[in-house]
């Protein structure tokens, strides 16, 4: 099973706040694949991602743009796929995946400001949770990441 977290977002938004956890993968040698839901939200993450100043490099690539998926750090992606060997899912925007378990890691980053979005983040937490998968809560507090919940993992 996967360690699953979800990031309630309430400072900032997922174009401020998701650069900075894509840097910690990265810094850990890790790779991540980025699913969304929406192609022009996609092309916009790709935009901003060339642009954000922290980190200041953030190689990344996606089907969209042409990229050579087994060469990049960072795939983004519309699709239930990790075709750059990534052990780390972040989900965005409500996206979704029946592949959560092939994931060391997945990362759920949900708006706080939308209701819907907070509402939808609460039946993937219920799903994630009947199927097993070890879950934390985290939000953003005044000094960053707080965990306000999460399970314990399962005795070894």
């Amino acid at each position: 099973m996967s360690e699953i977290g979800f990031y309630h977002l309430t400072r900032t938004p997922m174009e401020a706040a998701l650069p900075k956890l894509l840097g910690r993968v990265l810094s850990g040698g890790g790779r991540a694949v980025v699913k969304l839901g929406d192609p022009a939200r996609l092309a916009s993450l790709d935009a901003s991602l060339w642009l954000c100043p922290e980190p200041d490099w953030l190689p990344h690539g996606s089907a969209s743009t042409g990229g050579h998926a087994p060469l990049q750090p960072i795939w983004l992606t519309l699709e239930d796929e990790a075709p750059n060997g990534a052990r780390f899912l972040f989900l965005v925007d409500g996206a979704d995946s029946a592949q959560l378990g092939a994931f060391d890691r997945v990362f759920d980053l949900f708006d706080g400001q939308d209701e819907a979005a907070v509402v939808a983040a609460r039946g993937r937490w219920s799903a994630a949770r009947a199927a097993g998968h070890v879950l934390t809560y985290w939000q953003q507090g005044a000094r960053g990441w707080e965990r306000k919940a999460g399970t314990e993992k399962p005795a070894d």
